[in-house]
């Protein structure tokens, strides 16, 4: 009888729910507004992929998102590579999961790196990236804002080579002329070409080169307090394999009865999603699941507003060496106060000095001095030009 008491107490009676409703304002819903609003609308994400051809670039980029862009691609001999310059190719491509769509658009850089002298190759994908910062203002200052689309780099993948001991010059050059620009994540090309030790040599030495030389690439966030024991371990698993070293495959093979991407050797296969063998699950968790919403924030809250910020003080400054060459008082050189003044002292005390001479020898010594009497008339002369002066430099 009392557990049947006591369970019947637990039980909320409509009156407790009519307080409950009373006390329940509702802006706790706003996130689910929020979600269902973004979920309808879509995302975009732009991501540009650098580095020198056979780095296996589009082979990573199928990897990542289980998409092919890469079906019309026409491969170059050795003699068309040489003459080849550098191109920029941009492939979009609609993607849906669990109801999310995601308007992917990938940049690519053929011919980059490829020629005998890579001076300043890297000069249209500057160029490409300031084109898009450039339409991006564009269309925000324009009169209808409602459907801005969005073309800016959000994230830029460098593709380093495992063979060298380290970044090239053409490396540092990339990555110094765009690191203002654009997220920059480095990454250790064909992994699978270096044993642990020499990978885990290759990032200690790429990380000094890139404090060395002074470049900027992507800085993860720092976790909350608030956030959880997982999130903050995997947080400091990424900065620790920075950068990453990646493996990217478009077939499957059959690894101990499981069908897994990778790649077969004669000693055995390398399994890309395997965190034994490469970074690339951490490479994309980092990119897709956890930090595509902060590479875009970055974007747009810092390497945007900088353009942002250029652009509109080139535009103040123009604006105002016009204003001062349309302004109906030309503002002129004028000599000092002190020159123009003496000049006048002297011209009238010529002018004074040659009267009286001519006028009369027998004049008494009183009208000697003339030019004393004039100079009062000479300094309010001065004062009135320097007024004149400082109201054209104001106007």
């Amino acid at each position: 009888m009392s557990t049947g008491l006591r369970y019947k107490s637990k039980l909320a009676t409509p009156e407790d729910k009519q307080d409950i409703d009373k006390q329940y304002v509702g802006f706790a819903t706003l996130p689910n507004q929020v979600h269902r609003k973004s979920v309808k609308k879509g995302f975009d994400f732009t991501l540009m992929v650098a580095g020198e051809s056979g780095l296996g670039k589009s082979t990573l980029v199928h990897s990542l998102f289980l998409t092919d862009l890469y079906k019309d691609r026409k491969l170059l001999s050795a003699e068309e590579r040489i003459s080849q310059t550098v191109e920029i190719l941009k492939h979009t491509v609609d993607i849906e999961e669990k109801g999310v769509k995601l308007k992917l658009t990938i940049v690519d850089t053929p011919g980059f790196g490829d020629a005998v002298n890579n001076t300043e190759c890297w000069k249209p994908i500057t160029d490409y990236v300031d084109q898009q910062f450039e339409q991006y203002f564009r269309d925000e200052s324009g009169l209808n804002r409602k459907n801005i689309q969005d073309n800016r780099v959000h994230c830029c993948l460098y593709f380093i080579s495992p063979f060298g001991h380290g970044l090239r010059p053409v490396d540092v050059g990339f990555m110094k002329a765009l690191h203002e620009k654009v997220n920059i994540v480095p990454l250790i090309a064909k992994a699978d070409c270096l044993v642990p030790s020499e990978i885990r040599k290759l990032k200690e030495r790429i990380r000094e080169e890139i404090d060395k030389f002074g470049i900027h690439v992507y800085q993860f966030p720092e976790c909350d307090s608030d956030e959880d024991e997982d999130f903050k371990q995997q947080d400091r698993e990424l900065k620790e394999s920075a950068p990453f070293a990646v493996i990217g495959s478009n077939t499957v093979v059959e690894a101990k009865g499981q069908r897994v991407r990778g790649r077969l050797y004669p000693w055995g296969i390398v399994e890309v999603e395997n965190q034994a063998h490469c970074d690339f699950v951490k490479l994309r968790n980092m990119l897709i699941r956890t930090h595509m919403h902060d590479l875009k924030d970055v974007t747009c809250d810092v390497h945007y507003e900088n353009y942002r910020a250029h652009c509109i003080q080139q535009m103040t400054s123009k604006l105002t060496q016009d204003s001062r060459m349309e302004s109906p008082i030309p503002i002129l050189p004028l000599p000092t106060p002190d020159a123009e003044t003496e000049k006048l002292i002297r011209m009238k005390d010529e002018e004074v000095c040659g009267a009286a001479g001519a006028g009369g020898r027998d004049a008494p010594s009183g009208t000697a001095h003339p030019p004393r009497c004039l100079r009062p008339q000479l300094r309010r002369m001065q004062e009135m030009l320097q007024r004149m002066k400082q109201q054209m430099q104001d106007q």
